[in-house]
């Protein structure tokens, strides 16, 4: 195993605020957005205890776009991506302080309506490495049906 590394994060969780978007002074987008997730276990008594974890994560490109047009508090939503942390010094205090987020590579929404997920879709990119913002650009696979199929219209999107 020597050389070889992994750095991945799979989440299944709410948010706990609406996505927040902005765009690089290049016009990039990137979204910011927290998801909690829940852990029960019995303590040393024996009784129930709930223990909520809160996590960060930054979506680039068209990820973030999504994102920003589906994603709504409380919706239950599954992040596939990468841990890493970036520093800065506080303009205050001077100190160096960090932050570690997950940098996603997938998306899919899990709630339906009314519930704040928009319904099931799926965007990103399956191994997509980097700053997070690869992209798979092949030719997308034909549908099914051919060249005569009929168009897809809105009553055909599940959301």
């Amino acid at each position: 195993m020597a050389g070889k590394s992994l750095n991945r994060v799979q989440l299944i969780g709410n948010l706990g605020k609406d996505p927040e978007v902005k765009y690089t002074p290049q016009g990039t987008p990137v979204a910011k957005l927290t998801i909690a997730t829940n852990e029960r276990f019995k303590d040393k008594s024996g009784e129930w205890q709930d223990r909520t974890e809160w996590h960060n994560v930054v979506l680039w490109q068209r990820l973030a776009e999504i994102a920003g047009e589906y994603l709504k508090k409380g919706g239950k939503v599954y992040i596939e991506g990468r841990l890493q942390t970036r520093s800065w010094d506080d303009k205050t205090s001077g100190q160096k302080k960090y932050m570690t987020e997950v940098v996603a590579s997938d998306l899919i929404l899990l709630g339906g309506r009314g519930e704040g997920g928009g319904g099931d879709f799926a965007g990103g990119s399956r191994g997509a490495s980097g700053g997070g913002n690869n992209f798979d650009q092949r030719t997308p696979e034909p549908e099914p049906g051919g060249a005569g199929a009929s168009p897809i219209t809105d009553e055909d999107i599940p959301f």
